[in-house]
């Protein structure tokens, strides 16, 4: 501080200087003149003695009062040399009340900007995260969506093939003699077929249009037709166990949706159990003490549990579980969607999903459903009604070559007149060259008109002539609600009885029907 002074005020320093020296001679002049040496009288000494000591007294003064009016400029610099480094205040102020409160307000209003400051920055950090986040989860819905309509589209595919197999199948055991030695693998083709059929629809979960149908399920006989596909899920290293309660109500849902929630719940229990363990499926009437948080409604309610002894979460991680996107696995191992799914499947149906966890113990997931109002239907008899449809002239129309063969071959066998078109517009020429008495399209179909199109032009044109529509599309089923549709591969008992059904409603008022 001293230096700038200097650089600044070179009279102070030459008044500074001179104070000292002024009191040295003042106080040597008073001391000679006490003494009275010779030749200087006492009144000239007097008279050089008080202005000088005058002179000095006035330097004094002006530099005192110098420092002590710029004190408060200086304390004033070094404020703010301090507000604005963010430090806080110097202690003691500046000494005048008016401008210490103006620097105490810019103090404050420093402190308020730099706060502003940092929560300014923290949600931009924050925006941030997010939009990364939400990037990752476009991403990652963009896939999942690509990966539903690849799963939907081969699901077609693979459905197609087995409707050959199930028609030559058929086919063959129509035409073999009565104790042919083909009865058996015809039966294991049969059974194959079913089972590929399955597995189909369970790819076309995969897709987002996958259409819901609610019923009556029953739990002994869901869980145990469940219980392979849940075992192949958990490999050999674990151990599956189910058990169903004896009394234990339907339930009202989806039973494909109820066999993906089941499958997705054992994924997660073979992620938790690091070697070998064992899962533990079972099914029961809820209690009173079970049913908190159902709707008033909801007067019957079935639980089931899944349990496993793995490693367990704790209880941050178990409350988010059910979050969309939220997985405990590693980056591009896990979607995050699983449980959501299971806990939307519930909520769609009327109930709710819980999960209890203990670390090192494992975990239990809880799906608490609506028991149904009605019985559970018996299983349907795989043939069907089997009656030969003699003279029936059937219109078979599927881009498929080899699938519209085999229907073709198929119904012949049952008395029916059969003949194929590949797409929409040779069917509408055949139409026009000889009658028929029923038609029975394929749902897509190349071309600018699919068999939706194709049958309602056909109800507006032929209101008399019954149409029956076949796919193994989960999209073109739920967009189909006005006719008849059978699900591919589908058996010749179902088909004819579709065909009949048709054909007695052509002259009837039309009615609403899937």
């Amino acid at each position: 501080m001293l230096f700038p002074l200097i650089r600044n005020r070179p009279w102070w320093l030459l008044g500074a200087l001179l104070l000292p020296a002024g009191l040295a001679l003042t106080w040597w002049m008073g001391a000679s003149a006490a003494a009275g040496p010779p030749g200087l009288s006492a009144g000239k000494h007097s008279a050089i003695y008080w202005p000088l000591a005058a002179m000095a007294l006035a330097w004094w003064l002006a530099w005192w009062g110098q420092r002590r009016l710029t004190q408060p400029l200086r304390r004033l610099q070094a404020s703010l040399r301090a507000l604005q480094a963010g430090l806080p205040l110097p202690a003691g102020g500046t000494g005048l009340a008016a401008l210490d409160e103006q620097l105490g307000a810019l103090a404050l209003a420093a402190a308020a900007s730099r706060e502003a400051q940092q929560q300014l920055q923290q949600r931009l950090e924050a925006a941030q995260a997010l939009a990364r986040e939400a990037e990752q989860r476009a991403t990652q819905r963009q896939r999942l969506d690509t990966l539903g309509r690849l799963a939907a589209g081969v699901a077609h595919d693979v459905n197609n093939l087995l409707g050959v197999i199930s028609n030559s199948a058929h086919l063959i055991g129509r035409l073999a003699p009565p104790q042919s030695p083909v009865a058996q693998p015809l039966a294991a083709i049969l059974r194959s077929v079913d089972s590929g059929s399955r597995l189909t629809q369970r790819l076309l979960h995969l897709s987002d249009r996958h259409p819901l149908q609610p019923l009556p399920v029953d739990l002994a006989r869901q869980l145990d037709e469940s219980g392979e596909v849940l075992r192949s899920v958990l490999g050999r290293r674990i151990t599956l166990r189910c058990s169903v309660a004896a009394g234990t109500w339907p339930v009202q849902v989806d039973p494909d949706e109820l066999e993906l929630a089941l499958v997705q719940l054992a994924l997660n229990a073979r992620d938790a159990v690091a070697q070998q363990g064992s899962v533990w499926l079972r099914a029961r009437n809820a209690g009173p003490q079970d049913c908190a948080g159902l709707p008033a409604s909801a007067t019957r309610a079935v639980l089931i549990t899944l349990d496993d002894d793995g490693c367990g979460l704790d209880e941050a991680l178990a409350e988010r579980v059910f979050e969309p996107f939220f997985s405990t696995k590693p980056l591009g191992e896990g979607t995050g969607l699983g449980l959501t799914q299971v806990q939307a499947f519930c909520a769609e149906s009327g109930g709710l999903a819980r999960l209890a966890s203990t670390p090192g113990l494992g975990t239990t997931v809880s799906l608490l459903l609506p028991a149904a109002r009605t019985a559970a239907a018996a299983p349907a008899r795989r043939g069907g009604t089997e009656e030969p449809m003699a003279g029936t002239r059937v219109l078979v129309v599927d881009d498929n070559e080899e699938l519209g063969q085999t229907t073709g071959l198929l119904l012949s066998c049952y008395g029916c007149e059969v003949s194929w078109a590949a797409n929409a517009a040779e069917a509408l020429q055949k139409l026009e060259d000889e009658p028929f008495d029923a038609v029975l399209s394929d749902v897509v179909m190349p071309g600018g008109i699919d068999g939706l199109t194709l049958a309602r032009m056909l109800r507006r044109e032929r209101p008399t002539l019954p149409v029956v529509l076949i796919s193994g599309y989960s999209a073109a089923l739920a967009e189909v609600q006005d006719f008849i549709v059978l699900r591919k591969p589908c058996a010749p008992g179902p088909l004819l009885a579709a065909l009949r059904r048709a054909m007695a409603e052509k002259a009837t008022p039309r009615e609403t029907r899937r």
